[in-house]
C-alpha cells in the first residue's frame, strides 16, 4: 500500500516541476536570449521485497538548458560585425547627403560664384555685377563653413558615443564577471543565469567585436576584437576614454587593468566601437582633409589670379579670400620649446595627409599619420632654411628637445577658417593692370590678344612700355633688343605677356599702359571666370571642380559599400539567429503538446494516489468490521 503511495507521489511531485518548466518556457517566448528548458527524468532506485524488486516512481535528475555552443558562438561573431557596419553604414550615409544633396552640398552654390564671376567679366564696371559676385562669395564661404560645422558635429558625436559605448562596456563587463562567480561550475548553474550571461556576452561583444571564451572551471572570459582582455574569470577590465595627445577635444580609447591605462590601438576594434573609429578615420577625417584641400585650392589660386588684376580705384587686387594657415598640434607630452608654423609654398603638391613630424638625432623626420610610413622632407627647420614637405614650407622657432612630435594637419581645418576678404564691390580687381594697343599707322595684320599677367610683383609692370618691330622676326621692347620673333610666338617683359594674331611687318609698333581708375576691361574677371576648371592640384593634373566631383563620388562610394556589406552581414545574422532558434527557442505547438501530454501524467499520478487511498480505506474498514 505505501509502496503504490509513495509511486504515485513521487510521479505527481515530478510531473508537477515538468509542468512549471513548461510554463516557464511559454512565460519566456519573447525574452531575448532565453533558451528552452527540458526536464530529464530518471526512474527511482527499486526497493527489494519479498522475493523482489519493486519500483518506487520517478525522480527528475536535471532541468537543462537546449544550447549549442557553436551556435552561440556564431551569433555573437556575427552579431558584434553586424554591429560595426551598421554603425559604419549609418554614419557614412549621413556624409553622403551632407555632400551630395542639392541643398546642402558645395556644387550648387559652387557653380553660382563662378557663374557669378563670368557675369561680371561680361559687365566689369557694372555695379550690380560686382556686388552679386561678392554675394555669392559670401554664400559660398559660408556653405564651406557649414559643411565644416557640420563635420565636427559628427567628430563630436563619435567622441560622445565612445564615452557612451564605454561606459555600457564596463556595466556589461562587471554584470558577466559577477555572473561567473555565481554560476561556478555550468553543469550545476540555473539555465536562466546562463542564459543571462551568454545575453550579456552577445550584447557586448556587439560594442566591441571579439569572442567569448569558456575556461576551466567553466567561467566565460570575452577578448575584444582587438584581443584586450575584458572579462578574465570574476575580473573585469575598465574601458576608458582619454584625450587625444594631438588634438585634446577628440577622444581616444584606453583599457585600465591590473593599475595600468593602456591606449588601444582603435584600428583593431569591431563592434559598434570599431564602426565610430573606422567611420571616423576611414570616412570623416579623409572627407574633412579632401574638403579642406578644395578650399584651400579655392583660396589660393583665387587669390593668386585676383592679385593679378586692378580694381575700381586703379590699385592691384589684393587677397579676395581669407585663408587659415595649415594646422600643427604638438604632442601633450613634448618637452621642448619648438613652435612650427606652416604656409603653402607649392599648391599642386598639396595632397591633404595628416603627417606627423618627430625631432630625433638633431634632425626632423616625418611619417604618415595614418599607416606611419616615412614621408620624404628637406630642409632643417632653421632661420631661412624652413622644413619642406608636401607642398608646405615650415617654420621652426624656440629649441626641440629629443622625441619631440607635432600632427601637421594641411587642410583639415581649411574649410572652417575660409571667409570673403574684401567688403567693398569696387576692390574687386576685374580689369588687367596692363593694357596692349596696337599704333594706328601699322601696316601689318598683326592684332594684340589679351595680356596675361605673369609676374604681378614685378616692379615695372605697370610701367609704360612699347614693342616696336624691326621687320617680321625682330622686335625691341623701349630699344632693348633685338629679340628674335617667330608668328605666334608669346611676346613678354616687364611681367606682362600676349599674343599676336597675324602677321607684323618693319615699323608696325604696340603700346602698353597701365589700367586707369575705373576702367571697364574685363580681362582679368575673364581669367578669373575659369579658375574652377584649372589644374591646380596633384601636380596639376586635376582641376577644383574635377576635386569637387572626386569627393563626391568617393564618400558615395564608401557610404554605398558601407551598406553593401551591412546588408549581406544582416542575412548572415539573421542566417545565425535561426540556427540559434532553431535549437534553444521556444516553440507553442510543441510546449503544448508537452503541457497536455504532462498534464495527463499529472492526473494519472493524481488517480494512483486516489486508488491508494480507496484501497486504504477499504482496508481500514474491513478491520473495523
Amino acid at each position: 500500500m505505501a509502496n503504490i503511495l509513495s509511486t504515485g507521489t513521487s510521479a505527481l511531485l515530478a510531473f508537477q516541476r515538468a509542468l512549471s518548466t513548461v510554463s516557464h518556457n511559454v512565460a519566456n517566448i519573447n525574452t531575448p536570449g532565453y533558451s528552452r528548458q527540458r526536464v530529464d527524468f530518471e526512474a527511482r532506485s527499486p526497493q527489494f521485497i519479498g522475493a523482489g524488486y519493486v519500483g518506487r516512481g520517478t525522480q527528475i535528475v536535471d532541468v537543462r538548458r537546449v544550447a549549442d555552443d557553436l551556435a552561440n558562438a556564431r551569433l555573437i561573431d556575427s552579431g558584434g560585425e553586424l554591429a560595426r557596419l551598421e554603425q559604419l553604414s549609418s554614419l557614412s550615409d549621413r556624409v553622403d547627403r551632407l555632400i551630395s544633396e542639392p541643398t546642402t552640398g558645395i556644387a550648387g552654390v559652387w557653380s553660382n560664384f563662378f557663374d557669378s564671376v563670368s557675369a561680371l567679366s561680361s559687365s566689369a564696371s557694372a555695379p550690380a555685377e560686382r556686388q552679386n559676385m561678392l554675394g555669392q562669395a559670401n554664400a559660398l564661404t559660408g556653405r564651406f563653413q557649414q559643411l565644416q560645422g557640420q563635420f565636427d558635429r559628427l567628430s563630436s558625436e563619435v567622441d560622445s558615443g565612445l564615452a557612451a559605448s564605454a561606459a555600457e562596456v564596463n556595466r556589461l563587463s562587471g554584470e558577466i564577471a559577477q555572473l561567473n562567480g555565481r554560476i561556478g561550475n555550468p553543469q550545476n548553474a540555473a539555465p536562466d543565469l546562463l542564459d543571462r550571461r551568454d545575453q550579456m556576452i552577445r550584447e557586448l561583444v556587439g560594442l566591441t567585436g571579439g569572442t567569448a571564451v569558456q575556461q576551466d572551471g567553466g567561467a566565460m572570459s570575452v577578448f575584444s576584437a582587438g584581443g584586450q582582455a575584458l572579462v578574465v574569470g570574476i575580473q573585469a577590465s575598465r574601458l576608458t576614454t582619454v584625450p587625444d595627445p594631438y588634438r585634446p577635444e577628440r577622444q581616444q580609447l584606453a583599457l585600465e587593468a591590473q593599475g595600468q591605462t593602456i591606449r588601444i590601438d582603435e584600428r583593431v576594434m569591431g563592434g559598434r566601437i570599431g564602426g565610430l573609429l573606422e567611420f571616423r578615420e576611414q570616412v570623416l577625417a579623409p572627407t574633412q582633409a579632401e574638403f579642406g584641400r578644395i578650399a584651400l585650392a579655392l583660396g589660393t589660386a583665387f587669390n593668386a589670379g585676383h592679385a593679378a588684376g586692378v580694381d575700381q580705384y586703379g590699385e592691384m587686387g589684393g587677397a579676395f579670400f581669407n585663408l587659415p594657415p595649415p594646422t600643427i598640434g604638438a604632442h601633450s607630452g613634448n618637452g621642448g620649446t619648438a613652435l612650427l608654423s606652416a604656409g603653402v609654398a607649392e599648391l599642386a603638391a598639396v595632397d591633404g595627409r595628416n603627417l606627423v613630424l618627430q625631432f630625433g638625432s638633431g634632425r626632423w623626420t616625418a611619417t604618415d599619420a595614418a599607416t606611419g610610413v616615412a614621408v620624404p622632407m628637406t630642409g632643417t627647420g632653421e632661420a631661412g632654411d624652413p622644413l619642406r614637405i608636401a607642398g608646405l614650407a615650415i617654420d621652426v622657432t624656440g629649441a626641440a628637445q629629443e622625441g619631440d612630435r607635432f600632427l601637421l594637419q594641411p587642410t583639415a581645418q581649411a574649410a572652417r577658417g575660409l571667409s570673403v576678404a574684401i567688403t567693398d564691390p569696387g576692390r574687386i580687381a576685374a580689369a588687367s593692370p596692363v593694357q596692349v594697343q596696337a599704333n594706328l599707322g601699322n601696316l601689318g595684320s598683326a592684332r594684340p590678344g589679351a595680356v596675361r599677367v605673369v609676374d604681378p610683383t614685378d616692379p615695372a609692370l605697370r610701367t609704360a612700355a612699347t614693342v616696336e618691330f624691326l621687320d617680321g622676326d625682330q622686335y625691341l621692347v623701349d630699344g632693348d633688343g633685338p629679340f628674335p620673333y617667330t608668328p605666334g610666338m608669346t611676346i613678354s617683359a616687364n611681367g606682362w605677356s600676349f599674343v599676336l594674331d597675324g602677321i607684323p611687318t618693319a615699323g608696325d609698333s604696340f603700346s602698353m599702359r597701365a589700367a586707369a581708375p575705373g576702367s571697364s576691361d574685363n580681362g582679368n574677371a575673364a581669367l578669373l571666370a575659369g579658375f574652377d576648371d584649372k589644374a591646380a592640384l596633384n601636380g596639376g593634373a586635376l582641376s577644383i571642380n574635377g576635386a569637387i566631383q572626386g569627393l563626391t563620388t568617393a564618400v558615395g562610394s564608401a557610404a554605398r559599400q558601407a551598406g553593401y556589406a551591412a546588408e549581406a552581414q544582416a542575412t548572415l545574422h539573421a542566417q545565425a539567429v535561426a540556427a540559434r532558434e532553431s535549437i534553444s527557442g521556444v516553440n507553442l505547438d510543441e510546449e503544448a503538446a508537452d503541457m497536455l501530454r504532462l498534464q495527463q501524467a499529472y492526473q494519472a499520478a493524481a488517480q494512483i494516489i486516489s486508488t491508494a487511498d480507496t484501497l486504504f480505506q477499504s482496508l481500514l474498514g474491513a478491520v473495523r468490521r
